[in-house]
Parts: structure tokens; sequence; C-alpha cells
């Protein structure tokens, strides 16, 4: 899956330059860094509710809807940024030998 990953950084690089009324893209990075992050906090909120609703229902459809709007607007907001998802995937595989305890101790020393 990770090649969906790889098509949506293509496209979202090439928005970047895109003029501003030409997509929803182009938009957020024309108006900058504090809109893509109030995007970012929103859709978190709304992965939040959607979660809390899908523990009491037993139907995840909205969470996995919700968590893709966040991972889209996370990946926009990198891409403005000038990083790229495959940095965040190389940080995860530097700790899979590492436990949570480990990983958040060392973050407490940097």
């Amino acid at each position: 899956m990770s090649d969906v990953l790889d098509k949506l950084a293509v496209i979202l690089e090439a928005r970047k330059a895109a003029a501003e009324d030409s997509s929803y893209v182009a938009s957020l990075h024309a108006k900058g860094l504090n809109k893509i992050l109030e995007k970012v906090g929103e859709e978190a909120t709304e992965t939040i509710l959607a979660a809390k609703d899908a523990e009491v229902s037993g139907d995840c459809t909205d969470v996995v809807y919700e968590t893709a709007d966040l991972w889209f607007h996370s990946l926009v907001m990198l891409s403005h940024l000038g990083e790229t998802h495959e940095a965040v995937l190389q940080e995860l595989a530097r700790r899979f030998d590492m436990s949570g305890l480990e990983e958040k101790a060392s973050r407490q020393n940097n």
C-alpha cells in the first residue's frame, strides 16, 4: 500500500506549484502553514469524535474516513514543509526494535 502514499506524494508535490484556484491542495498551500495546521487540528478532532462513536456503535466506518482525512492533511503539511511520507515511515521503522518506553525516554534526553 505504500504505492498509494508514493502516488499521493507526487500529486501533492505537483499541487504545491499549481494555481490557487486549480485545486483544494493548491489553495491550502497558498493560504500557508497556519491554514494547513488548522485543517490537521480539525481532522484530528473529527477522528477522535468518530473513534468515540465507533466504540459505542461498533461501526468503524466514520473513524476510517476521518483517519484518511487526518492522514491526508498531515501529508499536505509535510509537503508544505518540504518533507515526505518516507521520513515518517523511516522513523516508524527505526522504532521497531525499541520499546515504546525506551523511545519516549530517548526523546526526553534530546
